[in-house]
């Protein structure tokens, strides 16, 4: 393809003063600052806003001194858990959740979602069928997690081609990577009132000799969630004050251990995840998920000459899940054994250029049985060649990255064509640091993504959604070309960040409604397969177009009583349009709010305001969504009684306004709104 007359024109952009607009509160807290520091000396040390290459344990490792783009840890994560990672996440700059009840929720990074945002679990895949639909939950639990990172940039390379909306990375201590003094562990009990949720986890560590190991258990038990009206607000006669078939049983168990030598280490796991929750609407399905997981680990210091360090990571996993109906029957069972391996090499600095290289493969199998199964089975593999390159100079610091993957899909069973890709992506970036505690960071990416299964082969009705289901096996790669531009300021009494994207998407792969008789109304097929206007399957066709989503998102944390209370202001915004300038469904409206942090001696406080804005800005046969006003408050008294042995009570509210709070993003906005007023209450500790 030519791309050399895509230029791109702000001029054109609508509503293009609304996109700098929330940013202004923000920059004028940066201004006092910079007469003062302009005359100060410009270190020659900067940070690009790249990520962190991480490491399978609780310390990420940065052999190329990359940095995450966002990283949740400690009071932060600890604060905002959720029983899916969409919700743990949906506070954070850019990121929302799919929402498809408390059981499933995924991430949505700037406006996108599915398989453009990857989530890693250790560095590696979690091996589960999330992107297929947004009722399936990852395959992962944030309760024994020790931080949680959001990738944007060069670096998500490192992970997939044109994951354009980001990498998740949860990082967890299930294979320990270092000796312990002593046997360690922590733990957390939690009540929430507005879904009866009974939690506890641990998380014990220890060594002898030469040999660590980690032990790791989280029990999960709900009950349908309370909320302040009615579930259904179109239907008068649907149920009041709680969500029907919303309620979680989920549990995790793992076991991990690890060789420690004088130049790296090597380390096995396994875990077992058990999911059992309700699909909120009429049809009052449930899923029946369980994942066995086996990771084998290793980094080698110096492993060759001109190279710094050797990483080696592989998991196979064994994942499946069934959909039970109404009566307890089966509607269709899912299967995907996945097989993932990478292999990292950072090699020592080359004309002042440092980076890693590496390959990642991919093996999986996908079976699907059932009635009720809208997409084949299939087998998948990839293989992946990617590099990672950094070096500084002056005041300056560059990044250049890139990565060609072949993909394929090979349907089962079928008379589909198997399909064959190759994928091309590259990244630059350059951060200047113009002047002491003020940086500029600009970041280029194009990158290709290859279609899944479900966009290519898919053909059902798909339950979950209430939509029938119908992929396109002649689908073209979708190409991204995405451009991030951010002011830091990261010294002094007031810190922030302004950042501005745009990502203009050849071949946007998505969703649309069929109109075959050209009247203005969406086709519909009611459950014998037959069209029908008062059908309950609303036809979706999988089709490409060109696309962008463009928006800002900024923030600022003032130090009101140095280390005692901290103020935070943030806000974001997205677009997304398709060729026509058709808006793309499902978008977050503009949020905006405060964060009140508070520490004096044991104790500890939060309190949170966010407002969230109508959304008018709808796709097609799409409805407007009320805004809301979230509150929250959290405090805390922490006692310690010696180095080892320590906890902390804590109470939390929240939605203390009791708001009846329907999420855009979610297919389920009309019939499952978020938990209404709740209290929790919980201990967590050490020992």
């Amino acid at each position: 393809m030519d791309y050399s007359n895509r230029s791109i024109n702000t001029a054109n952009w609508p509503n293009r003063d609304r996109l700098v607009n929330p940013a202004i509160f923000i920059l004028v807290f940066f201004l006092p600052d910079i007469a003062d520091s302009h005359a100060q000396a410009v270190k020659k040390n900067i940070e690009l806003p790249g990520v962190i290459i991480t490491a399978p344990t609780g310390s990420s490792t940065e052999p190329a001194g990359f940095k995450a783009d966002t990283v949740l840890q400690g009071d932060r994560l600890r604060r905002k858990r959720e029983a899916n990672l969409g919700d743990t996440l949906s506070h954070e700059l850019g990121v929302t959740s799919s929402s498809f009840g408390p059981g499933a929720g995924r991430p949505i990074i700037r406006g996108q979602d599915g398989p453009r945002v990857q989530v890693l679990e250790n560095g590696i895949g979690t091996g589960d069928i999330s992107t297929i639909s947004p009722d399936h939950a990852v395959a992962t639990e944030t309760l024994n997690a020790s931080r949680i990172e959001i990738l944007r940039g060069p670096s998500t390379l490192l992970y997939g081609s044109g994951v354009s909306g980001g990498v998740v990375n949860v990082i967890n201590d299930r294979i320990p990577d270092r000796l312990f003094k002593a046997p360690q562990a922590n733990y957390e009990g939690r009540f929430n009132s507005a879904l009866e949720e009974r939690t506890g986890a641990l998380n014990a560590s220890g060594s002898s000799g030469q040999m660590s190991w980690n032990i790791e258990g989280v029990k999960r038990k709900t009950n349908d969630i309370h909320i302040p009206g009615r579930s259904n607000v179109n239907d008068p006669n649907s149920d009041v004050g709680f969500v029907r078939n919303s309620a979680i049983d989920s549990s995790t168990l793992s076991a991990g251990g690890s060789y420690i030598g004088e130049r790296g280490f090597m380390g096995m796991s396994v875990s077992r995840l058990a999911n059992f929750y309700g699909i909120p609407g009429p049809e009052g399905a449930k899923i029946d998920m369980s994942q066995t997981r086996y990771g084998l680990v290793s980094d080698l210091d110096n492993p060759l000459k001109g190279f710094q360090q050797l990483k080696l990571r592989a998991n196979y996993n064994d994942y499946q899940h069934n959909e039970l109906e109404r009566n307890g029957n089966i509607g269709s069972r899912f299967k995907n054994n996945e097989l993932e391996g990478r292999a990292e090499l950072v090699h020592a600095p080359i004309a002042h250029w440092q980076g890693v290289m590496g390959v990642q493969l991919q093996n999986r199998n996908f079976i699907a049985k059932g009635d009720e199964a809208f997409v084949p089975s299939s087998l998948s593999q990839s293989a992946g060649l990617f590099m990672l390159e950094k070096r500084s100079w002056q005041q300056w610091q560059f990044e250049v990255g890139g990565r060609f993957e072949h993909a394929s899909h090979n349907p089962q069973g079928s008379m589909l064509p198997t399909r064959d890709f190759n994928l091309y992506s590259v990244s630059t970036g350059s951060a200047w640091k113009f002047m002491e505690g003020y940086q500029v960071d600009l970041t280029a990416t194009r990158g290709q993504r290859a279609p899944n299964t479900v966009a290519l082969y898919a053909n059902g009705n798909h339950i979950a959604t209430n939509t029938f289901d119908h992929g396109d096996h002649t689908l073209a790669k979708e190409t991204s070309n995405n451009f991030d531009l951010a002011l830091q300021k990261t010294t002094g009494i007031v810190k922030g960040k302004v950042n501005l994207f745009y990502n203009h998407i050849n071949d946007f792969i998505f969703q649309h409604s069929r109109d075959s008789d050209h009247d203005g109304i969406a086709d519909r097929m009611n459950a014998e397969g037959m069209l029908d206007r008062q059908g309950s399957f609303l036809i979706q066709d999988f089709t490409q177009s060109r696309a962008k989503f463009y928006g800002t998102e900024a923030e600022a944390i003032i130090s009101l009583l140095p280390d005692t209370l901290n103020l935070r202001l943030f806000t974001d915004i997205v677009y997304g349009q398709l060729r026509h300038n058709e808006n793309i469904p499902r978008l977050t409206p503009q949020r905006f709010g405060l964060d009140l942090d508070y520490r004096w001696r044991n104790w500890s406080a939060n309190f949170n305001l966010t407002r969230v804005t109508q959304q008018n800005r709808v796709g097609t046969l799409e409805t407007r969504t009320p805004g809301y006003v979230l509150m929250n408050a959290e405090a805390g008294y922490h006692m310690k009684y010696s180095n080892t042995f320590s906890f902390t009570l804590f109470l939390q509210g929240r939605n203390l306004l009791d708001q009846d709070i329907r999420v855009h993003t979610s297919f389920l906005k009309d019939t499952a709104p978020l938990p209404g007023r709740a209290i929790v209450a919980g201990i967590r500790g050490t020992f």
